[in-house]
């Protein structure tokens, strides 16, 4: 089952999503993909992973890490499908980032990787922009480079962990204007979804809605306003938003 959270006429909703993208609300109207606001689909902490696709390692010239490395996600650099992002003005390279994401079923403390898939809810999608002018090391990414406002794109809902059989299997893709950018493969995550369930609940306690991005395969390029970018992970979710620029978002603020 897909489950979403959308906002209509202002009201915020839990929604199932249907195969044709339309979404049924709690009152049994149903609209079209086109007709609702998508907003992220899980509430909680967002963690991230930085270098966890060993042929990423490679297309930066890095080895690959030795133990997760972990950074946080706040809260305004989050938006929804079929949503813009801002792409600073002034700048020479912004990418994508197209990554598998874990949500977090139940409270989950000192967990061992032989039971960590039973705290796992479901998955989802984000898109974990960069601007890379910013980025001082590529294994401690600050918050210039990740938490800008509007640079995660995440969803648009997420699904059951019963329907997605081996989140290991799966392969991801990024097209910009139609063009396909990105391809990888969930089988080569450095640290898979066990291991990163038992890294983060050893010092820390993961909570139900809580999302864990896991990284993202080689194949990285700049994207500029008016670029329309797709991110996709098979079996899960396909993911749209536009680039836009800095002015032209203030702007159409008012």
């Amino acid at each position: 089952m897909k489950h979403a959270r959308i906002r209509y006429q202002g009201d915020v909703h839990n929604v199932t999503v249907n195969d044709d993208h339309s979404v049924t609300l709690p009152n049994g109207e149903t609209l079209a993909e086109q007709q609702v606001e998508w907003l992220p689909p899980a509430h909680g902490t967002v963690f991230a992973l930085a270098i966890n696709y060993a042929d990423h390692a490679a297309e930066l010239s890095f080895k690959a890490p030795t133990e997760p490395l972990a950074f946080l996600k706040s809260p305004s650099t989050l938006t929804g499908h079929n949503a813009v992002s801002v792409r600073p003005d002034n700048v020479d390279y912004m990418h994508y980032e197209c990554e598998l994401v874990v949500i977090i079923g139940k409270t989950a403390k000192n967990v061992k990787r032989e039971q960590a898939m039973d705290y796992v809810a479901g998955y989802t999608v984000c898109n974990d922009y960069a601007v890379r002018d910013f980025l001082e090391n590529y294994y401690r990414p600050n918050l210039r480079v990740k938490n800008r406002d509007t640079l995660t794109p995440i969803g648009p809902y997420w699904v059951d962990k019963e329907d997605v059989p081996n989140p290991h299997e799966l392969t991801l893709r990024t097209w910009v204007n139609g063009e396909l950018r990105q391809e990888g493969n969930t089988r080569d995550l450095v640290f898979d979804i066990p291991a990163l369930i038992e890294y983060l609940s050893g010092f820390m306690t993961l909570s139900p809605g809580d999302m864990i991005a896991t990284g993202t395969p080689e194949g990285l390029s700049d994207v500029v306003p008016g670029d329309e970018v797709v991110v996709e992970v098979e079996g899960v979710g396909r993911l749209v938003n536009w680039i836009v620029s800095e002015a032209g978002y203030e702007a159409s603020l008012g």
